[in-house]
């Protein structure tokens, strides 16, 4: 029976998930260079109107309508037909089917947004807008479903995901490693120097993800109750955590301890107890978000020595952080909160995760491949050297960000 205070809540987890692609804007605005940083918070805000309505029209009944072979769901609910605002989707449910599909929305609109940390500062905005709606409706969708959707193979399986650890950051990582691959690195890269430009922006938008993530990882509860509680609680735990781990590992390496290693180190701890956050306790989540600050620093070095331009970071973070917390999940489920389904051994829990989490590498990196060479050799993917040279801003959008 549909119960108005865990409608409410979950009404106000949405907006608050919607926060934070805005907040993402700031993060990878301030993150990139002077002469593209309107340009680099366009994808982000782009993203919330194209997938909005892609989500409205056919994502929705893609990623929750009814189980197809375990992969996808039907198209019962295309344009949201007999999806209910007053009753749920079934007779036990808590909240009406559209705060459900509202709040998963929300999901949907970031995953995408994140990719663009990767491919910021040389993909063409036409580009951009193509591969958003194909990659949330070919990539996203049909993992949404496989974990998330009754009838999902993954969740039959078993496999745990709370709030998003492979549907999201795994998913977005990934498909952000294939995208730096095949764009190639930007002009002058490892030969000038690519600092972020403004830092009190890279501040403000992980202040900005922090507020919404209690909207992500508590709202994905369903109800404003324990589990709701438990995951508020290791959800900031491990983002502090996570900045002792960052912080740490530069103050080692650089002798300094750096401000947007504190911020990027929030949200490595955010990203890693993500998909645990409704099966662990605070202790747990304190050993979850120092290893993701630990790990996400160093797959950061990694890629750089590798050559490859990750623009953001979004695969050391997303992806590293994503694919630890998947595999903790495992690890620690049920030591402090929850337990291992019945008749579950914690080494079997720990496969399911592992098949979880490789299966999704695979799907976003090759899936998300194929859709970017499909663009690459038709409309193409890159702005001009020229274009690429004064600046996105500039050559995309006639806007420069600052008139000085």
């Amino acid at each position: 029976m549909v119960n108005s205070g865990d409608t409410a809540f979950i009404l106000i987890a949405s907006a608050l998930v919607l926060l934070m692609t805005p907040g993402l804007a700031l993060f990878y605005g301030g993150l990139g260079r002077q002469k593209n940083v309107g340009s680099t918070m366009m994808y982000s805000f782009a993203t919330i109107g194209i997938v909005g309505v892609v989500w409205v029209l056919w994502g929705y009944t893609l990623a929750f309508g009814p189980d197809i072979g375990g992969f996808i769901g039907g198209l019962d609910y295309l344009g949201l037909a007999g999806v209910s605002a007053s009753e749920g989707a079934d007779p036990d449910a808590k909240i009406p089917a559209q705060v459900f599909m509202i709040f998963q929305g929300m999901f949907a609109i970031i995953t995408p947004a994140l990719i663009t940390g990767a491919f910021a500062e040389r993909m063409k905005f036409s580009a951009f807008v193509v591969f958003t709606v194909l990659w949330v409706t070919i990539v996203y969708t049909p993992v949404a479903h496989w974990v998330w959707a009754s009838g999902g193979w993954l969740f039959e399986m078993g496999a745990l995901d709370f709030a998003g650890g492979t549907v999201v950051h795994i998913n977005s990582g990934v498909a952000a490693l294939a995208a730096a691959i095949i764009l190639g690195k930007r002009l002058g890269w490892g030969r000038e120097a690519m600092e972020p430009h403004n830092l009190p922006l890279v501040v403000l938008g992980a202040g900005l993800l922090w507020f919404g993530w209690f909207g992500f990882n508590a709202g994905s509860a369903l109800s404003a109750g324990g589990d709701a509680v438990n995951a508020f609680v290791v959800t900031n735990t491990a983002a502090c955590a996570g900045i002792i781990g960052w912080v740490g590992m530069s103050w080692i390496f650089s002798k300094k301890p750096s401000v947007i290693g504190a911020a990027s180190g929030a949200v490595a701890g955010l990203v890693a107890i993500t998909p645990a956050s409704g099966f662990v306790g605070a202790m747990p989540a304190i050993v979850i978000g120092i290893g993701a600050g630990v790990m996400c620093f160093g797959a950061i070095q990694l890629l750089v020595k590798l050559k490859v331009d990750d623009a953001l970071s979004v695969w050391g973070v997303h992806g590293i952080g994503g694919t630890w917390g998947a595999l903790a999940t495992g690890i620690f489920v049920g030591i402090g909160y929850g337990g291992l389904a019945d008749g579950v051994t914690r080494l079997e829990q720990i496969g399911i995760q592992l098949l979880a989490l490789a299966v999704t590498w695979v799907w976003a990196f090759g899936v998300t491949a194929v859709i970017l060479l499909g663009i690459k050799y038709t409309i193409g993917l890159r702005v001009s050297e020229s274009g690429e040279e004064i600046g996105l801003d500039l050559s995309e959008h006639a806007e420069p960000a600052y008139r000085l």
